[in-house]
């Protein structure tokens, strides 16, 4: 069964499988402040460890447009690590076994770009608008599972 049930007439041919996005895509719910955000993982090694070990419960730590908190996750860098991420990316740090989100300059970004403290492992993106991330704050609860929708 395909997505446009297999009907294609006068349509581009799209044809996805009606399972591809669950066989590729994991799929997570942030939650914090009554804010509730889904991001979505990426094929990686420590998309899978953090995936293995959800629910995850922690505290927020602001730095700048930076949100982290700890994991119960230790994992090295990836060959693809980097300390310059893009807005709405989620990051593993191994030096502080933190998952970072990122939605706005951190104090050490030059111009326009967003830097990490060091290099981090991405792994995900948040759906949607990421800047919704600034209400949470310095020491509130958050939350991350796997989206069961």
């Amino acid at each position: 069964m395909y997505q446009d049930g297999g009907e294609t007439a006068g349509k581009i041919d799209w044809k996805i499988p009606l399972n591809y996005y669950e066989c590729v895509m994991k799929r997570i719910k942030i939650r914090s402040s009554g804010i509730e955000i889904f991001a979505n993982l990426f094929e990686t090694p420590t998309a899978d460890a953090l995936w293995e070990a959800l629910p995850i419960e922690g505290t927020a730590q602001r730095w700048g447009g930076e949100i982290y908190f700890d994991i119960p996750i230790e994992l090295e860098l990836e060959p693809e690590s980097r300390a310059t991420v893009r807005m709405g990316e989620i990051g593993y740090w191994p030096r502080g076994r933190a998952m970072c989100v990122f939605f706005g300059m951190t104090p050490i970004s030059e111009e326009n770009e967003i830097r990490a403290a060091s290099p981090v492992n991405v792994f995900g993106r948040i759906e949607g608008n990421p800047e919704r991330l600034k209400w949470v704050a310095e020491g509130e609860a958050i939350t991350v599972e796997r989206d069961s929708e």
